[in-house]
């Protein structure tokens, strides 16, 4: 799962980057309305945490913006906002969630959470191929019946390749889903996260197998169920 942060105070950022990473999101943080605007230009984003006061503009009005281009990606507002006629304001104006900082980073997770499993959204929704199932919301594998302890990277990835299964997932969006803006993979990072991955579903029986598409990316094929 991939996020944006649009947040000014950079401490906060920063501890909210990184305790997201430890519940499997990889999250991309900018300070201000304008480079939130150029990074949602360029990326995809399951969710967005919004802080409605921003040094170059209001989150607000760039909420409702959103909206009004059809931009229906989830968005939690997270601001020291806490008046009743502010709450009513973030949720009119196109908030999903609104949540008063100083807040808890577990509650944090858990609203995201709750948002990615509404209808059409990213989690809630159980992946199979072969003897392969997934269950995005407790982010849990198990390979004929029985799970596999696999890292966040591993799980990640495995989730990507679930989601396209059948179907060649290029190096490229691999990586822009697996790392935020802040983030270097190391240049054959993706290639080892693919073998470790690979044995790994060997080792447990699985009966679908990660494909190298030279020059293309992965596949994962193996029969349904």
């Amino acid at each position: 799962m991939r996020l944006l942060l649009i947040e000014d105070h950079d401490r906060l950022a920063e501890l909210t980057v990184k305790a997201l990473a430890t519940v499997g999101f990889a999250t991309d943080r900018v300070a201000g309305v304008e480079d939130a605007e150029a990074a949602l230009a360029v990326a995809r984003y399951d969710a967005i945490i919004l802080d409605l006061g921003l040094p170059d503009g209001d989150g607000l009005e760039l909420m409702r913006r959103l909206r009004r281009a059809g931009n229906s990606v989830p968005i939690l507002v997270a601001t020291a906002r806490s008046a009743l006629g502010d709450r009513i304001k973030g949720l009119d104006g196109g908030a999903d969630d609104y949540l008063v900082k100083p807040f808890a980073m577990d509650e944090l997770a858990a609203r995201l959470r709750a948002l990615l499993r509404r209808p059409g959204a990213a989690l809630g929704t159980i992946l199979e191929i072969g003897n392969i199932r997934y269950d995005s919301t407790s982010r849990t594998v198990e390979i004929g019946g029985r799970s596999v302890p696999l890292t966040r990277r591993e799980t990640d990835l495995i989730e990507i390749l679930l989601r396209r299964a059948g179907r060649a997932v290029s190096k490229a969006s691999i990586e822009e889903a697996l790392y935020g803006f802040d983030e270097h993979a190391d240049l054959n990072a993706i290639e080892v996260l693919v073998s470790r991955l690979r044995k790994r579903l060997v080792e447990a029986g699985a009966s679908a197998e990660i494909h190298t598409l030279r020059g293309i990316g992965y596949l994962l094929r193996g029969d349904t169920p």
